[in-house]
Parts: C-alpha cells; structure tokens; sequence
C-alpha cells in the first residue's frame, strides 16, 4: 500500500512561479482536496503538515503565491486569520489598505472614526452630513 507522501506527490504537478499545482479534486472554492484516513483534507495543509509538522493552533495557512491549488509548503505560511484576510483581495482587504475616504480625506487619527464593528469613517465627512441634515430640519440619519 503506498504512503500518504507517495499518493500526495503522484497528483502534484509543475506550475508558473514555482508553484505544484494540484492536478486531483479541485473544491468549487479553488482549494484542492486529498482524502487522509478516508476523510477529506485540503491539500494545501497536508501539504504544510507533511514537510513542516502540525499548523499552530489558532493559525490557518495562507498562500503567499495567491494561488488555492498551489500545495508547495515554501509558498505557505501559517498566520491568524486577521493576516490572511488583510493579504487577500476580499472588499475588506481593500478597505483595510485604504488611507483615504472616498472624497478624498485621509484616514488619520485625527480624522478617523472607527465605529464598534470595526469600520472606519471620516470624520469631515459624517460632520458634512450632519450639517445638511441641520439645514434641511432632520434630526437624525434615516435608516
């Protein structure tokens, strides 16, 4: 019967930029997929497992190539899930890079508001908003 290792390298494959490319079941959501004592795993933690031992509690692996299907353990990393997030190209990734609100303030400490959820929000221009509401006789936000 052949090893985990030797089933693992029988579906991996060269890809650009170094990358192995995972070339069995390939999930919906680009992550290749690898049965481990008939249950199934993704590849790209075995993969991490295999070469490097256990993935650190609290910790989950992230590509530093960006590709899902790539199962080399020198493009894997483990770092908490707030890293992860940040590192992607998810809306909250690109709010998180963001220095300036979409009129064009910047999001300093001065000027910056972060509300109990998490999101940031200028100040000048909720300031803005709350005039106009003044003038136009609005005593609160609608919904």
């Amino acid at each position: 019967m052949r090893t985990l290792t030797d089933r693992f390298l029988a579906k991996v494959a060269p890809g650009p930029l170094g990358c192995w490319d995972w070339t069995a079941h390939v999930k919906p959501n680009g992550y290749g997929q690898v049965k481990v004592d008939g249950r199934p795993a993704y590849a790209h933690r075995v993969a991490y497992e295999l070469t490097r031992g256990p993935i650190p509690d609290g910790l989950v692996i992230d590509h530093l190539c960006r590709r899902r299907h790539c199962v080399n353990p020198d493009h894997l990393e483990p770092v908490t899930h707030r890293i992860n997030i940040r590192r992607g190209v998810s809306p909250a990734a690109r709010r998180a890079h963001q220095t300036h609100c979409s009129r064009g303030h910047a999001f300093d400490t001065a000027n910056t508001y972060t509300a109990p959820n998490g999101t940031r929000h200028c100040r000048r221009c909720a300031a803005g908003r709350a005039r106009t509401r003044r003038r136009r006789g609005v005593s609160r936000a609608s919904a």
